[in-house]
This record gives structure tokens, C-alpha cells and sequence, in this order.
């Protein structure tokens, strides 16, 4: 089942985010949630495959390990809330591990309704698991969620897969506050990070061979232009991945091979583009075991446990609150 998304006009926020991100003094930017059309979801699957980028088989490899451990320690009878569920695939443990103590609720909320009915399909087959989907942002659908509490029932929240690695780490702790104000003592939240490691490992993962990366990437101009009726010539961009030592992230950038000018209509702007010039559209910060802890118990959490992957450093930590 599939709650669909609270009447707005997409294409106005969508239009809005663009030329706010495309008219910023200096860096231009997107926010990287809209790399995430039917198209651009399909292709992360793909990346999820590729030999040079581990995150995913490091995530998977520690919940298909510890998803017994992991729903062990947490508080019952319990709903689940995955923000973000991608395919959801990687969620299956997690929710056959529960299956076998009690029926449980699973609510995936994303942004994406390509995404939400490959979860459902991909997880459809669960016994004693019901999955209703919210096509919300994270925080709108589990507030929404968590209004409709049952009695004596806890919240076991999964953002999984590193997504919080997005965030810068101030915003990171606050986003993470922002869920924390929504749940209620003893509710919980299993919380994946991408672990620090070397650079060159690094931009091989997000700039790998096949250029499956960088398509997923330019699908975001494509986008723009299906959208919002944008002219970018797509062989005028190229894809980059690049360091940031000093915020200790992976940065996606689109960078323009020669001066030029685009227009798009819809968001009612015409933007000059440098040669060289480049447009942020997506960092993937990394933390080490400790900085986790410290995040956690900024925002509200206690961090009870970790399970470490040593073969791709990632960490999947369980977080409670009190």
C-alpha cells in the first residue's frame, strides 16, 4: 500500500531549489535529493553493484550478520519507519529478523514513488510484515507516522546506507535532533555511516570505470530539462569527484567545458556557466566510530552499540533514546 503524496506543486519546489542552488553567489549547487527520479534511483541501483563502491555490501553484509543482535536489543513490540528505503533490499534482514518475534508494521518513507513500489515489491513477500509506503520527506512522513502511535508501541527508526553523510556535520546533528524531537523514550534508531578511508579508494567509488556515477549524475541536467524545459547540452558537462580534506567528504560536482549559457524556462532564469565552473550536487562525508557517538549524544541519543565492517570501514550504530 502506498500513501501518496500530500497535494503541492513539485515542479514550483523543484524550480525554486534550481534557481536558488543556480543563482548563489560563487558555488552553484543542487540539493542532492533530486538525483533521485525514477531514472537516477535506477541507476544508484546500479552503482550499489559496481566493484569499486563497497558501501552498500558493506551495509548489507553487517545487518544480514547482526539483524538478529541488532532487533534483540531493541525495545518491542515495535512499528518501523526506514527514512529513505531506496529498493529496500538491504532492509529485508533487518524485517525477517523481526518477523520471527512479532508481526510488525513497516513504513518506508521516500521521496521517490519509483522507489517505494520497488520496495514493496522487493520486500512484499515478508510473512507477518505489512508495508504501507509514504511518499514524503523524511521528517513530514515520520511525523505523520509517529501521530498515529499505537499504545505501548515503540518506534525502531533504520536510516541506513550512510545517507546522513550528506549533511554537512552541523546539519547532520541537527537532522538528526529533528528526529529525536519526534520520537518518545525508548524508541530507537538504527543510524549507518560510511567510516573514513583512503582518498584514492575514495574517488574510485564515485568515479568508477564504467561512468556509471557520472550518468547518474548528468541525469540530473536531463531532469531539468524534462521538467523545467531547460536547454543543458548534457556533452557540455562532465562529471567530477573530488576530496574535501578538510570536511573530510567526498564531493559529486558537474562541471561546464566551456563558457556557455543556459536557460531554463520554468524557473524563470538564464545562467552563465564559466569554463571550469562547477555545480555541487552531492558530498558524502565520512566519520570515524567515536565522531558517531558524539554526534548521537548531541542530538539526544545514546549511542548503545556498533557493528563495525572491516572490509569496507562502515558502521551500523544503534541509537536510543531516553
Amino acid at each position: 500500500m502506498l500513501v501518496p503524496a500530500i497535494a503541492s506543486n513539485t515542479n514550483y519546489e523543484f524550480a525554486a531549489d534550481v534557481r536558488g542552488g543556480l543563482t548563489l553567489r560563487g558555488q552553484k549547487e543542487l540539493p542532492s535529493k533530486y538525483l533521485y527520479d525514477e531514472v537516477g534511483s535506477a541507476l544508484f541501483e546500479v552503482i550499489c553493484h559496481l566493484p569499486e563502491y563497497g558501501l552498500t555490501r558493506a551495509d548489507e553484509r553487517l545487518l544480514r550478520r547482526y539483524a538478529d543482535e541488532i532487533v534483540d536489543r531493541v525495545a518491542g513490540p515495535v512499528a518501523v519507519a526506514e527514512l529513505g528505503s531506496g529498493s529496500g533490499k538491504k532492509t529485508r534482514w533487518v524485517l525477517e529478523a523481526l518477523s520471527r518475534r512479532q508481526p510488525t508494521s513497516y513504513y518506508p518513507i521516500e521521496i521517490s514513488r519509483s522507489a517505494l513500489r520497488m520496495c514493496e515489491r522487493e520486500l512484499g513477500d515478508i510473512d507477518s510484515i505489512s508495508i504501507v509506503g509514504f511518499e514524503r520527506e523524511y521528517l513530514d512522513g515520520l511525523r505523520e507516522i509517529a501521530a498515529h502511535r499505537q499504545p505501548g508501541q515503540h518506534f525502531f527508526v533504520l536510516f541506513l546506507g550512510s545517507t546522513i553523510g550528506n549533511f554537512d556535520r552541523p546539519c547532520g546533528v541537527k537532522f538528526l535532533a529533528s528526529v529525536r524531537a519526534i520520537l518518545s523514550p525508548g524508541d530507537s534508531l538504527l543510524l549507518g555511516t560510511d567510516l573514513e578511508k583512503p582518498a584514492a579508494q575514495l574517488l574510485r567509488a564515485y568515479d568508477d570505470e564504467l561512468g556509471v556515477t557520472a550518468a547518474f549524475n548528468l541525469n540530473l541536467l536531463s531532469r531539468i530539462n524534462r521538467e523545467l524545459d531547460a536547454n543543458f547540452d548534457l556533452r557540455q558537462f562532465t562529471h567530477v569527484a573530488k576530496m574535501n580534506y578538510w570536511a573530510r567528504s567526498i564531493e559529486m560536482h558537474l562541471q561546464s567545458k566551456r563558457r556557455q549559457r543556459v536557460s531554463i524556462p520554468a524557473a524563470g532564469i538564464s545562467i552563465e556557466f564559466n569554463e571550469g565552473e562547477t555545480i555541487w550536487t552531492e558530498s558524502s562525508h565520512k566519520y570515524s566510530t567515536g565522531e558517531v557517538c558524539r554526534m548521537a549524544a548531541a542530538a539526544g541519543f545514546r549511542c548503545e552499540s556498533q557493528w563495525i565492517d572491516d572490509e569496507w570501514p562502515f558502521a551500523e550504530n544503534l541509537l536510543i533514546t531516553e
